[in-house]
């Protein structure tokens, strides 16, 4: 008689453990998102880890280099609970569940991801946990929590995503807008400048198109502003990334800021409303001086299309 055993053999040594390619990390455990994301320890990553900055010469690149021009070699730090550091090694992911409740959307005022690393980690000396470039490639350069430097009050409780985007702007005065996008046969389309080469987006070829045809004018704050909108590809992305990181940081509620009338605020938020708002935020919502992520965001498309994913009802 022969018994077969029910177990696995375990690999043998030396053997890689294979990835799909759309893995975020939490607290150092791998989460599927079910669209592209590239890691800060992937080839072609954008790494906030590193003290030298990334695009200048070797001989430029380091620290000791650097200063003058940077405040400090670090460009995140750690996430605080009632004003206390929590210790690295006590942010789980069950942890962190009690911690981060905001998810703060960006655009870059860049154009492009490649642009975005460059400004914030090379020149600002900031960080942000995502990145989401024209194709609907998301970057992540940090581990969820790392207490990134994106959004001043926000940054103990946050995750940040700078979304590609070259930004919004009052209507009638000179703005990036005629440089980035120009008209064809397809309708508007994302000119990136030539001094910029291919920006850095990782799909070969790709053509980004505002995914609703001409600029959308809204209002932030009472100002009047003119916007493209983002891509589809960032819409979709987007909605998956929320969905994954809902299903890990459950406090991050699938909801926007909203007022009696049931729309999404075009205003930052009063002290006491953003103390006990649990959801997605625009950096608008955070801080007067900021517009991001403009008028042209679909906020009811995205939550609605992360609810879907995550299986949530509102």
């Amino acid at each position: 008689m022969v018994f077969v055993s029910g177990c696995a053999s375990p690999p043998r040594p030396g053997t890689a453990s294979p990835r799909l390619g759309d893995e975020i990390v939490v607290a150092g455990t791998f989460i599927h998102t079910g669209t592209p994301v590239v890691l800060w320890f992937d080839p072609g990553g954008y790494d906030a880890y590193r003290i030298e900055r990334r695009f200048v010469t070797h001989e430029h690149a380091s620290w000791e280099a650097s200063q003058g021009r940077l405040a400090s070699p670090h460009r995140f730090g750690h996430r605080r609970i009632g004003g206390e550091v929590l210790p690295p090694h006590e942010a789980t992911v069950e942890v962190l569940g009690g911690v981060i409740d905001q998810f703060v959307l960006h655009y870059d005022v860049c154009g492009t991801s490649r642009r975005c690393f460059q400004v914030l980690h090379d020149i600002r000396g900031l960080s942000v946990h995502f990145l989401l470039d024209i194709d609907g490639t998301i970057y992540q350069t940090l581990d969820v929590k790392e207490r990134a430097w994106h959004a001043t009050i926000a940054n103990d409780r946050s995750v940040g995503i700078e979304i590609a985007h070259i930004g919004a702007y009052p209507p009638g005065r000179a703005s990036p807008l005629d440089a980035w996008y120009a008209r064809d046969g397809g309708g508007w389309r994302i000119t990136i400048p030539d001094d910029q080469g291919d920006g850095g987006v990782r799909t070969a070829g790709f053509v980004g198109r505002p995914r609703s045809d001409g600029f959308v004018t809204g209002e932030i704050h009472g100002q009047r502003l003119i916007q493209p909108d983002f891509t589809a590809e960032q819409y979709r992305a987007l909605a998956h990334l929320l969905a994954a990181l809902h299903g890990s940081l459950p406090e991050i509620r699938l909801e926007a800021p909203r007022g009696p009338d049931g729309r999404v605020l075009t205003r930052a938020l009063t002290p006491d409303e953003w103390a006990s708002f649990k959801g997605v935020l625009g950096h608008f919502h955070v801080q007067t001086n900021k517009i991001d992520p403009g008028p042209a965001f679909d906020w009811e498309w995205v939550l609605g299309e992360s609810r879907r994913l995550a299986g949530r009802k509102r």
